[in-house]
């Protein structure tokens, strides 16, 4: 994967947030760098909020509403604070560098703290849930 955006930080978050970014731009990277932009710019529990929030709309913008999981959102996005996320001193790629597990193996490190039958969930979909094996 490729860390170097195409649009300028300020396109690509105002075309998340609109649900104007198209489907060929918001792949797994796409969702992370989302997420990394609102935590730079946002205290934690308001980047969770609309990164989750704007990904849902994106969905259903994009005719795949059902591919939206609340707590596998919200569980990345919380992840990617541990990861220094909102740290403003540390760019795009160089996040994309520092944590090459949540860029190339996030379902690997998501399993570490849910079993699947919960975090693919109906309830999991539609709201947060907790880990189950490990605290995020």
């Amino acid at each position: 994967m490729n860390p170097q955006p195409a649009m300028s930080d300020e396109a690509f978050l105002a075309a998340f947030l609109d649900a104007s970014m198209p489907a060929a731009g918001f792949d797994h990277l796409g969702h992370l760098r989302a997420a990394w932009l609102l935590l730079q710019r946002r205290p934690l529990e308001d980047a969770v909020a609309e990164t989750c929030t704007a990904i849902a709309r994106l969905a259903a913008h994009l005719g795949a509403p059902q591919k939206y999981n609340r707590s596998l959102s919200e569980a990345l996005v919380r992840l990617m604070a541990k990861a220094g996320a909102a740290d403003r001193g540390l760019s795009w790629p160089g996040f994309v560098a520092a944590n090459p597990e949540l860029v190339g193996d996030a379902r690997a490190l998501l399993a570490r703290h849910y079993r699947d039958d919960t975090l693919f969930s109906e309830q999991a979909r539609g709201s947060f849930v907790p880990p189950d094996l490990q605290p995020l």
